[in-house]
């Protein structure tokens, strides 16, 4: 199953990728595809990059529960404060990854740049939690939100069963795979669709609440930064959870390969959609309060659900309908990116090699798509996903610094390497500091949860060793592998 990496070779800011049967090759300039290779088509415009970016950030999180951040900031002036630095960070990130994906022009994301900044352990260790752990738990926990949404118009007066929303989430999984399976086009064309449906849904917020501000609805905002006060300990979970609000930025570069002229439409893409979702994050959280008292807030379990009931009546039944729609799309776009980082990851050598193989003539990554399926639903009936997602939300952030820390050494490692958007330096500094302070903040006040996330993220390095650097495994670990 799992095969030698292939020895890294640097030329102009790539891996040359091994000659192994089964090897795919990269779609940098550099390194053309031979005439008659299967690969990955050129198929994401900038319409579709910027429907991949908004579609996947803006999951069930703005409409179902924003009270994290109010929660660890004490107050209404605090926690909007705190939506739009979150914002602001957000775009320094995207930025960073827009100078990467533009200079190294290869899917996969996290796991590409970790690997040319760093090297293969640390980028091995980035995949092995990706594919085993977070990524299948994250999938779960947006697709319930799905199952909710979807099935709450038909309990309205009663509470919903768990197994009719965890059928109904298999349901929604097996669809969006089954859909990115087939096609890139049908997929992108829905991702598209979908959010569209996700700005029409905080527009339905915005509107009323911007009416609200009009007629002089303004007493919530009185003595805004009056309330409880932030703590040491609070501010750096509300950071978490607004950045999480936020994550989704980067899922672009997951799939270089297939955006049409990357090196104009990956910045551009990044920085209109990122205006767009700052923006519209900050006047949603102050249409709710508009209406809703910060008490009220943090008693809510569905903020956009409370606030459609007081304002429109018969018409909040829409709202449950455009969140499952969100959740849906934020869904698709997060199966339709990492599966291109286990695709990358399985043609470098660090994952089984079937996951580098292309539907023939779908010209899907079919393999690196369906695979999740298994573990998403084990998580989705077994696992206490919520518990799982905090324990490894540091492991997130971590990488992702590591990844903007690497940009900076890059400059010093490989100072020619072509660069046609490049950001100035203060940016990626200044990101890769809040990532790792965030991370150690965690460290200290949440020790145990992050401290088991650390261990789960700590044993790719065994597997690292077991599986990739272990030359001599005896016959039966050869079989028990599939060799």
């Amino acid at each position: 199953m799992f095969r030698k990496a292939a020895v890294p070779t640097v030329s102009n800011g790539s891996y040359l990728q091994g000659q192994a049967n089964g090897r795919l090759p990269s779609m940098d300039r550099e390194q053309p595809a031979q005439e008659g290779k299967v690969v990955l088509k050129k198929k994401v415009t900038l319409l579709r990059g910027i429907s991949i970016i908004i579609g996947t950030i803006i999951g069930a999180g703005i409409f179902i529960s924003p009270k994290g951040i109010l929660k660890n900031t004490g107050s209404v002036g605090m926690s909007l404060t705190v939506w739009t630095v979150c914002g602001i960070l957000s775009l320094f990130g995207a930025l960073c990854y827009a100078e990467l994906g533009t200079c190294i022009k290869k899917s996969g994301g996290h796991y590409t740049y970790i690997l040319e900044a760093f090297g293969p352990l640390p980028a091995f260790v980035r995949v092995w939690v990706e594919l085993l752990i977070i990524r299948p738990a994250a999938t779960a926990v947006i697709s319930l939100a799905f199952g909710r949404y979807i099935l709450e118009p038909f309990f309205m007066q009663c509470e919903i069963p768990e197994l009719a929303i965890k059928l109904v989430t298999a349901v929604g999984i097996t669809l969006v795979m089954v859909l990115n399976s087939m096609s890139v086009s049908w997929s992108a064309r829905i991702q598209i669709f979908l959010t569209f449906c996700k700005l029409v849904a905080i527009l339905i917020i915005i509107v009323p609440g911007v009416i609200q501000l009009i007629k002089g609805e303004t007493q919530h905002f009185k003595n805004a930064f009056v309330g409880n006060d932030a703590s040491v300990m609070g501010l750096p979970l509300a950071f978490y959870s607004g950045m999480y609000a936020y994550s989704g930025w980067f899922y672009l570069n997951f799939v270089t390969e297939e955006v049409e002229n990357p090196e104009k439409n990956i910045p551009l893409a990044i920085c209109i959609s990122m205006t767009i979702v700052t923006v519209g994050y900050v006047l949603t959280n102050v249409a709710y309060f508009t209406t809703i008292s910060a008490g009220e807030l943090l008693l809510s379990k569905a903020v956009a659900v409370t606030f459609a009931e007081r304002l429109m009546g018969n018409f909040s039944l829409a709202v449950p309908v455009f969140v499952a729609l969100s959740c849906f799309g934020s869904m698709n776009g997060g199966i339709f990116a990492v599966s291109r980082m286990f695709f990358v990851a399985s043609r470098e050598g660090h994952l089984p090699e079937i996951l580098s193989m292309i539907h023939v003539r779908k010209h899907t990554p079919l393999p690196a798509v369906i695979v999740l399926h298994p573990l998403t639903m084990i998580m989705l009936f077994n696992g206490d996903l919520y518990s799982l997602l905090n324990f490894l939300s540091f492991a997130r952030w971590l990488f992702i610094g590591l990844v903007v820390a690497g940009l900076i050494y890059l400059r010093y490692k490989r100072p020619d390497m072509p660069r046609p958007f490049k950001v100035p330096l203060f940016i990626p500094a200044l990101f890769s500091f809040t990532c790792l302070f965030m991370v150690a903040l965690s460290l200290y006040s949440d020790p145990v949860n992050t401290g088991i996330g650390f261990a789960i993220t700590l044993t790719g390095v065994p597997a690292y060793y077991l599986f990739i650097v272990w030359d001599n495994k005896p016959k039966w670990f050869r079989k028990l592998l599939g060799k």
